[in-house]
């Protein structure tokens, strides 16, 4: 691909090599843009005599094709593809969503010279609107060859990124305090409801109890049984993991303890367990204050009903330290 100047008159269908303004700093035209039949006539009326011009050569992909080919493969979910200047292409939400991306992909993706790809963090939370990645190609063209092969890689291990829908989560909270749970609920309450409406979700099932072995077993039952999404359970004590009340009491149920300690600060002392497919958390200390935390990273991917592992907890760290 060489760029050149030309008559205004011969440049039809030619790609334009350089952003035209208007007196006064108005675009007129963008750098890509193809030019059209009116697009000579819009430049002849302002005057332009010659402009900076390009076009495919045997072997290339325009730039907007290209980016279109690669946002179709790259992504699937609650996402649309809009197409933007300059070699771009958007990914954007269409409903609240949880974005999962794979990241070792996404790297390998990176390094080819053709094509980059941005996206928002894993287990990140998007509004309906809202940007989830945007891919971007060299300027003006793409060697075939090269979009080939990364198209390939994409159609054998992709997505790179899932937009999973989060649509009226069930969420069931269990304050607990040693002498008094409604101790807990007048301390967490207002902070919880600020936490859950930040991913557009509310506490639907909410319980008291008192902080010990039987009490916090039937509470955790009673909440089980209304099917929630997930369970957060907060406590005005700072339990020590899989052996104090909390524990237990997740133990007793038959849950699985997926993950114990998390490479977060606060947060580090998070306890996830599974009862079926429903996630029990236990984060001592992160429901005193709004602050970000360990939870806000992994709520979520559970409100969209996605299944986290320990491995994926313990690769929180990069990032991790959130205050």
């Amino acid at each position: 691909m060489k760029a050149q100047t030309v008559d205004v008159k011969e440049s039809t269908g030619r790609i334009l090599c350089c952003t035209i303004f208007r007196p006064g700093g108005k675009k007129l035209l963008a750098k890509g843009h193809v030019l059209s039949e009116e697009d000579v006539r819009l430049l002849e009326t302002e005057g332009m005599g010659r402009v900076w011009v390009t076009e495919l050569e045997e072997g290339e992909v325009g730039e907007d094709q290209a980016v279109m080919m690669v946002a179709q493969e790259m992504g699937c979910g609650s996402l649309e593809i809009r197409l933007a200047a300059g070699g771009r292409a958007n990914l954007v939400a269409t409903e609240d969503c949880c974005v999962l991306v794979d990241d070792e992909l996404l790297k390998q993706i990176n390094c080819t010279a053709s094509v980059v790809i941005a996206t928002l963090p894993n287990f990140g939370f998007a509004r309906t609107g809202q940007r989830l990645a945007t891919v971007k190609s060299a300027p003006f063209a793409v060697a075939q060859a090269q979009l080939e092969a990364l198209l390939m890689i994409l159609r054998e291990r992709g997505p790179i990124l899932q937009a999973r829908p989060v649509r009226s989560p069930m969420v069931g909270v269990l304050y607990t305090d040693p002498l008094n749970g409604d101790r807990a609920r007048q301390l967490f309450e207002n902070i919880m409801r600020q936490r859950l409406e930040r991913f557009g979700a509310t506490a639907n099932f909410v319980l008291s109890t008192i902080e010990e072995d039987g009490a916090v077993v039937r509470g955790l039952e009673h909440l089980l049984r209304a099917k929630p999404t997930t369970i957060l359970v907060a406590s005005t004590t700072a339990p020590a993991g899989p052996e104090d009340v909390v524990g237990r009491a997740i133990a007793h149920l038959g849950s699985h303890l997926e993950r114990f300690l998390a490479p977060v600060e606060p947060g580090n002392l998070l306890l996830l367990a599974y009862k079926d497919e429903v996630p029990i958390v236990s984060a001592p200390g992160c429901f005193r204050s709004a602050k970000p935390n360990v939870v806000d990273l992994i709520l979520p991917p559970m409100l969209a009903q996605y299944r986290v592992s320990g491995w994926e907890v313990a690769c929180l760290g990069h990032g991790g330290l959130l205050a």
